[in-house]
């Protein structure tokens, strides 16, 4: 069997959609088209219900998926067994936004070195649809993502709230923001908040949707923008970067996103090893937030929002 018609089928399966499915795998539409048909002629059943709305699994390509997902996971098992390093009794591939490699991605490896030194480590960078595919194929094991998708097979548990604070790059910033401010689309329950908070910043003509990567534009250009607390405090505490004082937050979860057919002694020192970092964070957090407060002329941080 083709694993790449496997993982196609489970593509249009979880999109509904060839043109969608196309755009994930970056192929052409009659790429997908032609292998669903050789897939569907391999079985000798239809798996879709091809409409103008879009692709509908069929009876029989509801049956078939719990096997394709099997197959991908018994296949990506027998690759990465054969990939183990010598000196290395098990593996472990950990996905992530960009946003949340510096100061928890990179320290959760830390901790699992420590923690389980035999273990070998991969690490995996993408936006939330490339790593859900990646964890769909069995290449990820584990993502930690802002908006988590779930599938058959996946469970997803909160690990902390990102709180998203207000910062500009010179001393002593205040509100009066025209002209130096970058909106940063962090999905859109934070663009409604916005909105009803801060409407004369939200069309500041400059919108980046890159998270925690516009930083390098803000530091180089003189822009404000919306970051998460725990990101920007190393940038806080060596001067780069200040605190707008009375400007609100913005809570702004992230989830750890597991495969359940992962080991059993993996799954655990992994998750103690997460715990272990997100305790720390959120004590690196409150440091944020409670400069802010110190700064703020109530001396208290309203949320985005709320007001």
């Amino acid at each position: 069997m083709d694993i790449t018609l496997i993982k196609t089928f489970l593509e249009v399966a979880a999109s509904g959609s060839f043109v969608s499915a196309s755009e994930r795998l970056f192929v052409t539409q009659s790429a997908v088209s032609l292998r669903i048909q050789r897939l569907e002629d391999s079985l000798g059943r239809p798996l879709f219900t091809r409409s103008k709305s879009g692709a509908e699994l069929t009876a029989a390509g509801r049956e078939f998926e719990s096997y394709a997902l099997s197959l991908i996971r018994i296949w990506a098992e027998a690759r990465q067994k054969v990939a183990i390093p010598e000196g290395y009794r098990k593996s472990l591939t950990i996905g992530a936004q960009y946003s949340l490699w510096p100061r928890v991605g990179f320290r959760w490896i830390d901790r699992l070195r420590e923690t389980m030194p035999d273990l070998n480590l991969r690490a995996e960078l993408g936006m939330p649809d490339r790593l859900t595919r990646f964890m769909t194929e069995g290449m990820v094991h584990v993502a930690l993502l802002y908006t988590p998708q779930l599938r058959p097979g996946f469970t997803a548990h909160k690990v902390m709230e990102d709180e998203l604070v207000l910062v500009a790059p010179w001393p002593e910033p205040t509100m009066d923001l025209k002209g130096r401010y970058l909106f940063i689309d962090w999905g859109p329950e934070f663009v409604q908040a916005h909105s009803i908070e801060l409407p004369e910043l939200t069309n500041p003509g400059l919108t980046f949707s890159l998270g925690a990567l516009a930083i390098k534009f803000i530091l180089s250009r003189n822009y404000a923008a919306y970051l998460p607390a725990r990101f920007v405090k190393r940038y806080i505490d060596s001067g780069e970067l200040h605190l707008v004082p009375d400007a609100p937050l913005f809570p702004y979860p992230f989830w750890a996103v597991w495969r359940e057919d992962l080991d059993e002694e993996v799954a655990k020192t992994a998750q103690s090893a997460l715990a272990f970092v997100t305790a720390n964070l959120d004590a690196e957090q409150e440091t944020v937030l409670g400069q802010l407060r110190k700064i703020s002329k109530s001396q208290t941080v309203g949320v985005l929002g709320d007001g």
